[in-house]
């Protein structure tokens, strides 16, 4: 794919939808960075649902803390992993409070050294909370990068280092909230929606379904 087609493929990205950010509901760094922990393998719904209830009542490293392991539990049950989640949430919360001034911190090393955060939910925080040009490479934008071939590669640090590089810098503080809508509403995993798609004719998808 050309640079010129890039071009194209997010400025009607852009024109579509010229301030996109994430599904998650967050008011703070902190509730960003939790929700984020939260959202592996669950959808940013379930996610809601579950911090509705739980950042009224906790929403800072010492409040959570405060509700400990077991109380924490009992707010995020319906998401899955949810055992595993809290540990890490609990964790991190702890070492906000004794490293960080109970603040999140805003560069990348620092973050993957929270439990439970990796390299796409510090990316999902640098971007979101702090805006830094960051892309988180979940499915939705595995998928899109390599069927658009607007970045394909075998794995999601591939992809994600050749989004940096091909995505030209005016887009790429909102190319990946651009990508991750496009696969989770039009870009499907099934069955793209190519007949709703305002990229389809600069896409190229060999197997494109149209209705």
């Amino acid at each position: 794919m050309n640079k010129q087609k890039r071009i194209e493929i997010f400025t009607r990205l852009r024109a579509e939808n010229p301030t996109p950010t994430t599904e998650l509901n967050y008011k703070t760094p902190f509730e960003l960075l939790v929700a984020v922990t939260l959202s592996a393998q669950a959808t940013d719904k379930g996610v809601n649902k579950a911090t509705a209830k739980l950042f009224p009542v906790a929403n800072t490293p010492e409040k959570i803390l405060a509700l400990g392991e077991t109380g924490l539990k009992k707010h995020i049950k319906t998401i899955g992993l949810y055992n595993s989640k809290a540990a890490n949430v609990i964790k991190t919360c702890k070492m906000l409070i004794d490293k960080h001034n109970s603040l999140v911190p805003q560069n990348r090393e620092a973050l993957e050294a929270l439990p439970g955060v990796g390299r796409k939910t510090a990316n999902v925080v640098l971007n979101t909370a702090f805006g830094h040009p960051t892309i988180a490479v979940d499915t939705h934008i595995f998928r899109v990068s390599n069927r658009t071939k607007v970045a394909p590669g075998k794995n999601v640090l591939e992809v994600e280092k050749k989004l940096e590089k091909f995505i030209p810098e005016e887009f790429k503080l909102d190319a990946h909230h651009w990508l991750i809508l496009h696969g989770r509403y039009i870009c499907v995993a099934r069955k793209p929606k190519c007949d709703a798609c305002i990229i389809e004719d600069l896409c190229e998808y060999k197997d494109k379904v149209y209705g």
